[in-house]
């Protein structure tokens, strides 16, 4: 079967886990062709598996005028009413305003770009990762061919404006819908009639064991916490900044590792220098992934603070490290992280919880060592790719099934 993968940004450094995917069905049989709207950010920075996954992905932006063109002038001429149907189609499905008109037609002009490249490969079945922009492109793509198309639901920003908006329609027009949480599963089923409900499938974002180069390795010369995240508002980092003086104004001697760039990461410096923590806390900005695992391996505990979250792979990748970790009990977390068996939760924004369980984590080796073997375990049951594939191949080959008995 003949897949085709359609992401905003094909590779990333903060969404390994699709590329693990692609892979993943690659190694039992699937042709999977990847697609992208937007190039990588700092190509040069990706991991070498990375940069050979880009240069087989097609990108759609910057646009390409003559291909463009070309593109669109083949489907006005060989589906007119297809072309019409799907620029209508493209004009409803927008967010509100001046802005959404705007994006609608670009969203209009990829798809049809889109759509020609799936056609003359020979694509079966199209599927995106989030519903985001990339996701009406690829919604619109497949409705002008007919084409089967499904999405995979990660967190709760496809659920806030303005992708929320947009939301419903994509589910019901969906063949099925992934959900890497229950949580997310659950917020899908209130937007559309029951009938729509059994196709929307838990489909883990799975990870392979991972493995850590030693060189790589940063000794302990204190307790190290560690967080790997975006430095992006809604991960919390100031949150954990300021539970993290609360310890060191406390006596702890305990040093934080964060892993990750973003917008917040002048204000977060200037947070740090503010509070008088430069000597405890490292910024490394954006690492390879092979870095974040070494990184993650030397830790004492891996965190994260975020306001809202799916199921983070970083939880999943400490644990089957042997790390314990410290989560906020926010959507899809406590799905893997139940609080004092496979890890330590707080309240999401309650500071105050998260500098006592940091202090309580790092206080008892006992119980470091006991929740990181419960939190392996889970991980070994449920998150490795072979268990997490499982559910998404049986969908691709329903799709297949229903393809066949139409022909």
């Amino acid at each position: 079967m003949r897949i085709a993968y359609l992401v905003s940004q094909y590779p990333a450094a903060s969404h390994t886990f699709i590329r693990r995917e692609v892979m993943g069905l690659r190694a039992r049989g699937y042709q999977v062709d990847t697609f992208s709207v937007r190039l990588p950010t700092a190509p040069a920075k990706l991991a070498e598996v990375d940069q050979q996954e880009m240069a087989a992905t097609f990108y759609i932006l910057p646009p390409a005028p003559a291909r463009l063109a070309r593109a669109h002038a083949k489907a006005l001429i060989g589906r007119p009413l297809a072309y019409a149907k799907t620029l209508d189609r493209a004009l409803r499905h927008r967010a509100p305003g001046l802005r959404g008109l705007v994006w609608s037609a670009f969203h209009f002009a990829e798809s049809i770009d889109l759509a020609v490249e799936l056609e003359r490969r020979g694509i079966e079945h199209l599927h995106n990762h989030f519903a985001n922009s990339g996701a009406n492109v690829g919604y619109l793509a497949a409705g002008f061919l007919n084409l089967g198309w499904s999405f995979t639901v990660h967190g709760s920003s496809e659920f806030d404006y303005p992708a929320g908006v947009l939301l419903p329609a994509k589910l019901v027009a969906a063949r099925f819908v992934a959900c890497v949480t229950h949580f997310g599963r659950s917020q899908a089923m209130r937007l559309v009639e029951p009938k729509h409900w059994s196709k929307f499938h838990i489909v883990r974002a799975g990870i392979e064991p991972p493995r850590v180069k030693p060189e790589l390795v940063r000794p302990l010369t204190r307790p190290r916490i560690v967080c790997v995240a975006r430095l992006a508002a809604e991960k919390g980092h100031a949150g954990l900044i300021e539970a993290f003086a609360e310890l060191v104004a406390g006596g702890a001697d305990v040093e934080l590792e964060l892993l990750g760039d973003g917008t917040e990461a002048e204000r977060l410096a200037a947070q740090v220098q503010r509070l008088g923590l430069t000597d405890r806390v490292q910024m490394r900005g954006q690492v390879s992934e092979d870095q974040a695992l070494a990184a993650m391996s030397n830790a004492t505990v891996v965190v994260l603070a975020s306001f809202m979250e799916g199921l983070p792979v970083v939880l999943m990748e400490a644990l089957a490290l042997g790390v314990p970790v410290i989560a906020p009990c926010v959507a899809g977390i406590p799905e893997l992280i139940e609080h004092n068996v496979s890890g330590l939760s707080f309240p999401p924004g309650d500071w105050a919880s998260l500098a006592r369980v940091m202090a309580q984590m790092l206080a008892d080796p006992g119980l470091r060592q006991r929740l990181a073997a419960e939190g392996k375990r889970r991980i070994e049951a449920e998150f490795f790719m072979e268990q997490s594939l499982a559910p998404l191949i049986a969908a691709f080959k329903s799709m297949r099934a229903q393809r066949a008995q139409l022909t």
